[in-house]
């Protein structure tokens, strides 16, 4: 059998590649990919060649937001069947290490992360037509349920997991800054969890477009209407919690300046360093913590999409197929016209 392989083997350097696929062993699942999402850690490593320090320094195949069908079974794999569609979870912690033993998976010291340049060799991703995985990372999902939808369960689960990071939500007033598709995410999972108000903020009205049909109470283009921000700096600050997606120092400030004294900033967004104004910052008592990946929101996310319970088709953006890759890359990368392109599969 053989399957296309969507490799990275350099900044700008990405090729449709044709390789040999293995009959699954143990308790391994053959999937064939449906849908696969683009990611922004899929962009930094296609247009910069890496995150930060993290470079890639072999060929990888990017990829790790994706849904499929079962095409076989590994003879170790009990209570799944051919022809069930499932959504893979790409996390897959040792579960023995110091912190997958307390319960921290995410942080786990030994994590095999489909799509990842972190550890050497690369982790290989998803992009491909036929991909063999553990059964514990296959999640089923309904026939019914788009497979778009069902690749969208990695970024929910970050979400989910950075809402819960800042506690009980039930009628707290809640800032995100950026609107992409964390940030759409991020106001759906907000306002499942009771928030009463979700002000959402960008530079797009694409995107802001997109967050309101996610869950925004109220969208702001600061590019134009960043005065709309300063009623929610009176009295100390209107909001309970900022969950901050952009990454963007001026949102930063801007999270800073609209909490309430001891309110809850979620780092979200993932960039270099920032500079943090720490005086209003401790004037005020905030509190500030980072999100990291997931665990058990990753189940929790599918069956969420696949109940229907957060609609997530509105952040699908568009479709491209596998061979026009580039281009997908090439949309994803303007946020004027795209929230979450995703790329589509043979079928």
């Amino acid at each position: 059998m053989q399957t296309r392989v969507c490799r990275l083997y350099g900044q700008d350097d990405l090729r449709i590649d044709t390789e040999a696929v293995t009959n699954p062993v143990g308790d391994e699942v053959l999937i064939r990919v449906g849908a696969g999402g683009v990611c922004g850690s899929d962009m930094h490593y296609y247009f910069e060649g890496g995150i930060g320090q993290i470079r890639v320094r072999e060929p990888i195949i990017l990829g790790h937001e994706a849904a499929g069908t079962i095409v076989a079974l590994g003879p170790d794999v009990s209570g799944l069947s051919v022809g069930q569609k499932v959504a893979i979870n790409p996390s897959h912690p040792c579960g023995t290490c110091r912190y997958c033993q307390q319960d921290l998976h995410q942080h786990c010291l030994n994590m095999k992360f489909f799509g990842s340049a972190m550890p050497m060799p690369h982790i290989q991703g998803a992009f491909r037509d036929l991909v063999n995985v553990g059964q514990g990372q296959c999640h089923l999902i309904s026939y019914q349920t788009d497979i778009g939808k069902a690749a969208c369960a990695e970024p929910l689960a970050v979400c989910l997991h950075a809402v819960a990071r800042a506690g009980d939500l039930s009628g707290k007033r809640v800032l995100i800054t950026g609107a992409g598709p964390i940030g759409s995410l991020c106001a759906a999972a907000a306002k499942r969890a009771g928030a009463s108000e979700i002000v959402v903020t960008d530079l797009q009205d694409f995107a802001l477009d997109v967050a309101r049909q996610m869950g925004a109470t109220r969208t702001i283009n600061i590019a134009n209407a960043a005065d709309d921000l300063a009623p929610y700096e009176a009295e100390k600050g209107q909001f309970d919690v900022c969950l901050e997606c952009s990454a963007a120092p001026a949102a930063l400030r801007t999270a800073i300046a609209t909490l309430r004294p001891q309110g809850i900033l979620v780092q979200v967004g993932v960039a270099g360093e920032m500079p943090v104004p720490f005086n209003p910052l401790v004037a005020k008592e905030l509190t500030i913590t980072g999100t990291f990946r997931f665990h058990t929101e990753f189940a929790e996310a599918v069956g969420m999409i696949d109940r229907g319970e957060i609609d997530v088709a509105p952040i699908i953006t568009q479709t491209f197929a596998l061979e026009t890759a580039k281009d997908a890359f090439d949309v994803a990368r303007d946020r004027s016209k795209s929230v979450k392109v995703q790329l589509s599969f043979a079928d």
